[in-house]
């Protein structure tokens, strides 16, 4: 017969502390150790390649096609706007001539055959007006009219509609439609730093188009094309702004700094996926990991990457 022997007393309770102080030092070796090195190496990798991958993918596909989307939604509310003699002649909401016009309200249709540019113009030159389409510099009357008017648009990112406006030549002729019909432009020169501006006469026109001049994405100054109305010339209604109350980012190679918080706000949303995908991938296959990991940071760096190009020069 064999004689089972009952424990010590106080043997179960010395076993559980052991196993519980055995617990704790494999835990702190688990902490201490590669495993969780490998966790935080994983997670910066990640978020290293998201916002690389998406700053690249938004500025090379991403923001080509929401250029196109705008000009497309633009092009079809100016087009009905005209129809139905609504289109804005001027800085102030025909509905309400109190009311300035919002930032990227259609203003404008630019056509010039020559570059092959056909494209809606918009109030306003901040980065993310100039998303959309060339702007309208809001301190200066719509193209058509008496003075000056100056037009903003891209070099690079977002369609570069003024990629190639430095190819114009004295003599090329273009048209500009807005709410008071069809106006004509002949270009005068392309001017940069240094070069002497044309004069401007009484009870005439002009139109200036500005973008970055230089390789795309690497620029080296601003080139500017001026272009005298030759058709007769609407009058100009009062301007309600001046230069000095247009903010910095409408300016000439200005940023907006208000994109700063949804930086912050994105970037710790794709801190937060990385660090959840990289636990993940110890407890999942490691394709099972990628399927959830690709699109979760794919959307999060591209969110990113378009709040990070309104940090870049309203002209590239």
């Amino acid at each position: 017969m064999t004689v089972v022997k009952a424990p010590r007393p106080g043997a179960l309770s010395t076993w559980g502390r052991g196993a519980t102080r055995f617990g704790r030092a494999a835990l702190r070796r688990a902490l201490a150790g590669w495993p969780f090195a490998r966790l935080i190496s994983s997670a910066g990798l990640l978020i290293l390649g998201g916002t690389l991958l998406g700053f690249a993918a938004w500025v090379t596909i991403g923001s080509q096609l929401y250029y196109d989307r705008v000009q497309h939604d633009d092009y079809a509310s100016f087009r009905a706007e005209l129809a139905a003699a609504t289109a804005p002649t001027g800085p102030t909401n025909p509905a309400n001539p109190r009311q300035l016009l919002a930032a990227g309200t259609p203003v404008a249709v630019l056509r010039i055959p020559q570059i092959s540019l056909n494209a809606v113009v918009l109030e306003g030159t901040s980065g993310e007006v100039l998303e959309g389409g060339p702007g309208l510099l809001r301190d200066t009357p719509l193209p058509g009219q008496y003075g000056y008017s100056e037009i903003l648009g891209r070099r690079s990112a977002y369609g570069g509609p003024f990629a190639r406006i430095s190819l114009l030549a004295p003599g090329d002729r273009f048209s500009v439609v807005t709410g008071e019909g069809v106006s004509y432009y002949t270009v005068l020169d392309v001017r940069r730093a240094g070069d002497t501006v044309p004069p401007l006469g009484d009870a005439q026109g002009r139109l200036i188009l500005v973008t970055a001049d230089g390789p795309p994405f690497m620029p080296t100054g601003v080139v500017r094309v001026d272009a005298q109305l030759t058709s007769a010339a609407k009058s100009t209604p009062a301007m309600p702004l001046k230069s000095s109350d247009l903010s910095p980012s409408e300016k000439v190679f200005g940023t907006d700094t208000n994109a700063l918080l949804p930086i912050v706000e994105w970037g710790g949303a794709l801190v937060i996926a990385a660090i959840g995908l990289s636990w993940a991938d110890t407890l999942w296959s490691r394709w099972q990991t990628w399927v959830v990991a690709v699109p979760v940071l794919g959307f999060l760096g591209l969110e990113v990457a378009d709040q990070v190009t309104l940090l870049l020069p309203n002209l590239m």
